[in-house]
């Protein structure tokens, strides 16, 4: 896999997560228990034996750049190559404030030199926030025997997201159409992962700069769709992206279902996270655990149902805690009752709380909060 590099785009804050969005970016929402949503963009490309990565940043990036650290989490700590946390295509300020993100090719048209500096021939587009496990080498090595210009990875029926991008395709697998925008959604739903050669990235991000033109859908994918040799990979197994807290909620709540966790944590592709060095998650004699993801470092003195846990978390006794994700460092209080509720890092519920949400629309608590 000497042949592919991999470039993950890490977007601004999105105002659908609320809370979760005002101190990270998307790429950076812990997901899973254990994980950050950016962790399984990178596996990805690990597992595929993809040794150069550029990590392009916008927006609030301090939680990616502590989380990233030098990549050696993900092997991606080497003296050739490696992680590269590339720079900030906003930097220069416009009108007194920093510009908004606009698209890819105006990201790419801000690291073009970076792009020349690439040893590899191919190189495959991700976002930092879409939580997939996908065989990348396999659908690389379907994009060279296919001879297609780019490879558009796309999700089957049950992957829906807001303002998704579409594919229409025929029984070959070229694609017919790009839409979106739709009212009804038809066609593949894509994934935004794409392949294709470094040198026709060079190519276009050259001619779309030139001409003024920002967007990877619009001036790339449907501008150019009959000119270039656009073909799909459709992959049937779990995939998420976070673009609402809705959306995260519903995607995060589906891992307490063993099949999807199967799919996503396989053994072949393990995804790889940042250690916790945390001791073993502890139930007290009065604990109670069921149906729950609880990672390392865990006190349950309460009862916890259908939540999922991140590393040391506590919650006290006579506390119950349902069909919530409660992120590090979080503490229940004695008594307290807690259900559909989504608490950020450091969340202190004090004792005899109650905070009841919807599976409809979750409670969202800020980091550091004081309940």
């Amino acid at each position: 896999m000497k042949g592919l590099h991999g470039i993950v785009f890490s977007y601004e804050k999105r105002n659908d997560l609320r809370e979760l969005g005002e101190i990270r970016s998307a790429s950076s929402i812990p997901f899973g228990g254990r994980y950050r949503a950016v962790d399984f963009a990178l596996s990805n490309l690990v597992n595929a034996g993809v040794s150069d990565v550029g990590v392009v940043l916008h927006g609030p990036y301090q939680s990616l750049l502590d989380h990233l650290g030098t990549g050696k989490d993900w092997d991606l700590s080497r003296k050739r190559g490696g992680l590269k946390v590339l720079p900030l295509f906003d930097y220069q300020k416009r009108w007194g404030g920093p510009s908004a993100f606009r698209g890819k090719m105006e990201a790419l048209a801000g690291i073009r030199s970076y792009l020349d500096t690439i040893r590899q021939d191919h190189v495959v587009l991700m976002e930092g926030d879409l939580v997939v496990n996908l065989p990348l080498s396999d659908i690389y090595e379907n994009h060279l025997r296919s001879g297609a210009d780019i490879t558009v990875v796309c999700g089957n029926d049950s992957f829906q997201t807001e303002n998704g991008t579409y594919f229409e395709a025929d029984h070959e697998g070229r694609v017919t159409d790009v839409l979106y925008h739709l009212n009804v959604p038809r066609g593949y739903r894509g994934l935004e992962v794409y392949i294709l050669s470094v040198q026709l990235l060079k190519e276009l991000v050259d001619d779309c700069t030139s001409h003024d033109q920002y967007s990877w859908r619009k001036d790339v994918l449907q501008a150019r769709r009959g000119p270039l040799d656009l073909r799909c990979y459709i992959w049937n197994g779990f995939a998420a992206q976070i673009r609402s807290v809705q959306e995260y909620y519903d995607r995060s709540m589906q891992l307490l279902d063993p099949a999807i966790r199967a799919d996503l944590f396989c053994r072949e592709r393990p995804i790889r996270a940042k250690g916790a060095d945390k001791s073993s998650a502890y139930v007290g004699p009065d604990g109670r655990c069921l149906n729950s993801l609880v990672a390392d470092g865990c006190n349950i003195e309460g009862t916890v149902e259908n939540s999922i846990l991140f590393p040391g978390v506590v919650v006290g006794p006579g506390a119950t805690v349902r069909n919530c994700i409660l992120f590090k460092e979080t503490a229940i209080g004695k008594d307290a009752e807690l259900a559909y509720v989504i608490a950020d890092k450091n969340v202190d519920v004090l004792a005899g709380r109650t905070l009841m949400g919807h599976s409809s629309y979750p409670i969202v608590l800020a980091k550091g909060s004081v309940i």
